[in-house]
C-alpha cells in the first residue's frame, strides 16, 4: 500500500482559486487540504469540500 504525498498547496492559501472540475468552475478562497488533495474551500454557499479525485486543474485568480 502506498503512502500519499502532501500536495504542494501552501502557497495557494487564503488565496482565490479557480477549480476546473468536471467541465464546472468552482471559485472560492482555499482554507485547508490534506494529502489526498482533497480541498476546504470558502465561497459564497459557505465552506465546501472537494473531493481531490474530482480536481482537473487549479488556477490561482490573484498574485502567489
Amino acid at each position: 500500500m502506498s503512502k500519499a504525498h502532501s500536495p504542494e498547496l501552501k502557497i495557494f492559501m487564503d488565496k482565490k482559486l479557480l477549480k476546473l472540475n468536471g467541465g464546472r468552475y468552482v471559485q472560492g478562497l482555499l482554507w485547508g487540504f490534506d494529502p489526498f488533495m482533497n480541498l476546504w474551500q470558502q465561497n459564497n454557499i459557505g465552506m465546501v469540500v472537494i473531493q481531490g479525485n474530482s480536481i482537473i486543474m487549479l488556477e490561482a485568480l490573484e498574485r502567489v
